[in-house]
């Protein structure tokens, strides 16, 4: 017979707010892009989201990866970073906006999959079941009825959450070195992110726009708090909490920008909406909870 206790958590409940803080940030990105940064160039704002906030911590810590940390640091920052935000901007591009985030929204439940596969851990029909669950709640919040479909957006948008479920799951596989600490720990994949979105950059969109002060101020926030504070918060998180209890918190992105939506751009909110956010929070609460059971464990 089951019962359900709550997860172990590192820090208690401040340490799942902390990491919460992190998708909540990342939600204010659109309202930000469309209102302040410069049309026309979603790949220069991630990279001035990744490599300058990665090289100035890099410089400050003096930190570098040793050994196998080189490649290890490399793959992740590619996978969550490098990866993650071309297909993601792809997505956006080609695909409503709803869309879009609902393809993202399947990140939680590639993570239980992952966790089983590469964690090793027992499968999870309460982790499923929550994460169809959130999906759900995203769309009823973000898809409206002009909602459309693209075969490479799709895909880009699966592959965009894909990317980072793998991130994700390697990182809590991997942890961190036991003498670094998490500001450094993300800069290395800041950085290795970055420079990654270099040439990608600049092939797609050419040479950078020109940037007045409403883009410094924007380019200034996707980078300090949408891209070293949240990050170094999040992967402190994925090392000291469990992977899908983290990975069921980026429902919360797309919650924040349907409400900064509403809030900013007029966008209305209705009972469907509503209906969604209570879903969605529902799925983030129970990702919160483990069943445990005499017959669970690792998968050997």
């Amino acid at each position: 017979m089951k019962t359900l206790t709550t997860t172990p958590l590192a820090a208690g409940l401040a340490g799942t707010a902390m990491t919460a803080f992190a998708p909540m940030v990342w939600g204010t990105t659109y309202v930000v892009t469309t209102e302040l940064l410069p049309p026309g160039h979603p790949l220069f704002a991630g990279l001035m989201r990744a490599l300058p906030a990665g090289l100035i911590v890099l410089a400050i810590t003096r930190t570098l990866p040793r050994g196998t940390w080189w490649l290890k640091a490399a793959a992740l920052g590619v996978l969550n970073i490098g990866l993650f935000f071309p297909l993601l901007f792809v997505a956006a591009e080609r695909l409503p906006g709803g869309v879009a985030a609902t393809l993202g929204a399947a990140q939680p439940l590639l993570v239980a999959i992952l966790a089983v596969a590469v964690l090793r851990q027992s499968p999870s029909a309460w982790r499923f079941a929550w994460g169809i669950v959130g999906i759900v709640g995203v769309g009823l919040v973000v898809i409206g009825p002009a909602a459309g479909f693209d075969l490479v957006g799709v895909l880009a948008g699966l592959g965009g959450a894909g990317t980072m479920a793998l991130g994700v799951t390697l990182t809590k596989r991997w942890g961190r070195p036991a003498d670094v600490g998490p500001t450094a720990f993300a800069s290395w994949q800041l950085t290795a992110g970055g420079l990654f979105l270099v040439p990608v950059t600049f092939l797609v969109e050419g040479a950078p726009p020109a940037i007045d002060l409403n883009a410094a101020l924007g380019y200034l926030w996707l980078g300090a708090i949408g891209g070293l504070l949240a990050y170094v918060l999040w992967f402190r998180g994925i090392t000291s909490l469990p992977v899908t209890s983290v990975a069921v918190l980026g429902l919360l992105s797309p919650m924040v920008a349907a409400v900064l939506g509403a809030v900013l751009l007029g966008q209305s909110l209705g009972p469907i909406q509503l209906a969604g956010f209570a879903l969605a929070l529902a799925s983030i609460v129970a990702g919160q909870i483990t069943p445990k059971s005499k017959q669970e464990g690792v998968v050997r």
